[in-house]
């Protein structure tokens, strides 16, 4: 069975997804697997330039064409800041880069969110990336470097690391509805850009993009322990800021590289249908609508250890999930 077949089902969410990596790919038939439980889309990540040599490459084609042809959405799940600023660019114009506590310019992750100069470069190199990448559903996903620290300098420093996201966002949706007037680009609301913005409000075409990698996943985000509590109170305080029904939740359910704590062999997903069943009465009764997971790690070598992952249940229950009002 493809995706067209549940494209008509009347499913409350309308994106449903998981982030892969290339190297995911050694299980062959991954589009497959996600047309089969109902999926509809499906997200390559980690950086730009390894996503387009795959994307360039005789697998990549051949991953796009069987996508197409199963009525897959394709998206890509970037963070990019260090490649849209490129860093060879330090010599030569280092007020681009963002100044650390110690007024020091650095090149390590991020970019100075005040310089015209770092922010038109990365407007210009988005494009060219959007040129190369092209998500079939206008969503540009443009994430700061992961875990990477924001600049400090006497314009920046007021402004919290969502706000600095924030801004370099609004031009970047504004450079890329320059081609296309209904691309869309994500605010990555992630470990230090958890918090909302106040001082910075999103343009048109930014939407909330809410990954809590922090959260306990053994227990359901609305359960009442310290991490899960928090999470939940930045969503809804991001939710205050961003359009509910344009944001998306990326979680975590089926992240083998998570629970793995990034490394190979995977450990088997410990799944609970209870605790997903519950989180998604949370998202969708906010009246969220779009929702992935990141999947790492889930591939031939996953399958021969582990046998089948929960792929089927979590395509099952988001076709399926009703909101309660209905």
């Amino acid at each position: 069975m493809v995706a067209e077949a549940f494209s008509q089902h009347d499913a409350f969410f309308k994106t449903r997804g998981v982030v892969i990596a290339p190297a995911d790919l050694s299980l062959a038939d991954w589009p497959e697997r996600a047309a089969r439980a109902g999926l509809n889309t499906i997200a390559l990540h980690p950086s730009p330039r390894a996503i387009a040599s795959f994307v360039d490459s005789q697998e990549g084609a051949a991953f796009l064409q069987r996508c197409a042809e199963l009525g897959l959405h394709v998206e890509y799940e970037l963070h990019a800041m260090s490649e849209l600023l490129p860093r060879d660019l330090f010599g030569r114009e280092p007020a681009c880069f963002r100044m650390n506590g110690k007024g020091i310019r650095v090149a390590d992750n991020n970019v100075c969110a005040s310089s015209t100069t770092a922010v038109e470069v990365m407007a210009e190199h988005a494009v060219k990336l959007a040129g190369i990448l092209r998500p079939t559903t206008g969503r540009h996903f443009l994430w700061g470097d992961d875990g990477g620290r924001w600049c400090k300098c006497p314009k920046c420093r007021g402004l919290s690391p969502s706000e600095q996201a924030l801004s370099l966002e609004n031009r970047l949706v504004e450079a890329l509805r320059e081609i296309d007037p209904d691309a869309q680009v994500a605010h990555l609301a992630y470990r230090n850009t958890l918090k909302p913005p106040k001082r910075v409000a999103p343009a048109p075409g930014v939407f909330l993009e809410f990954a809590p990698i922090q959260r306990r996943q053994d227990l359901p985000l609305a359960e009442g322990v310290a991490e899960n509590r928090r999470d939940l109170e930045l969503l809804d305080a991001n939710l205050e800021v961003f359009p509910a029904e344009t944001a998306q939740v990326l979680e975590y359910w089926l992240d083998a590289s998570r629970f793995s704590e990034w490394r190979r062999p995977a450990v088997r997903i410990p799944w609970s249908s209870e605790v997903f069943a519950t989180d998604l009465d949370t998202y969708g009764g906010r009246g969220i609508q779009n929702v992935t997971t990141f999947a790492c790690y889930v591939d031939a070598e996953y399958v021969t250890r582990h046998g089948e992952p929960p792929l089927d249940q979590y395509g099952r229950r988001l076709r399926t999930w009703r909101s309660k009002s209905e």
